[in-house]
């Protein structure tokens, strides 16, 4: 584990919420916190998450790719040496994609770290088809309990 890893989940929003994501992820990538994120201006950022959970709301300017129907093949053109954030709702999925994409050969991928839940707890704007919003999909009521600001939405 990296020392920027240990720096990075110092800056998760509840005690609770660090530990549930320091037992649910294995720290195999770099990991990013939303501060962090938001300063690197060039970053793309995809979207490992459901269409519908996209459709919601996402990071300004994400690419959806998907968690179950990921596949490299639907991964825009990117310059491998740029640098990508993947996001999830707490970071398990968007972990493991950023995975496939290390071993595919992209250099610079980091793990949003806490997701698109710590995105929105620490203050930052989503989007959605029409413009900014508050709404997020909370997943399920079980892991929406992680989500302190912005609307819960649920299928």
């Amino acid at each position: 584990m990296s020392l920027l890893s240990l720096e990075v989940r110092s800056f998760a929003q509840s005690p609770e919420y660090k530990h549930m994501l320091d037992t649910l992820l294995k720290h195999t990538v770099k990991e990013i916190s939303p501060k962090q994120a938001i300063a690197k201006k060039k970053a793309i950022y995809l979207d490992a998450r459901k269409l519908d959970e996209y459709n919601v709301s996402h990071i300004a300017n994400a690419i959806r790719v998907g968690y179950s129907d990921f596949a490299l093949n639907k991964v825009p053109v990117i310059n491998r040496k740029k640098p990508i954030i993947v996001y999830c709702s707490v970071g398990y999925r968007s972990e493991k994609i950023s995975e496939k994409l290390l071993a595919a050969g992209y250099k610079n991928v980091q793990n949003l770290y806490g997701g698109i839940f710590e995105w929105v707890n620490e203050g930052y704007p989503l989007e959605d088809s029409v413009g900014n919003t508050l709404n997020v999909h909370a997943y399920n009521k079980e892991w929406g309990k992680w989500l302190q600001a912005g609307n819960r939405k649920y299928n």
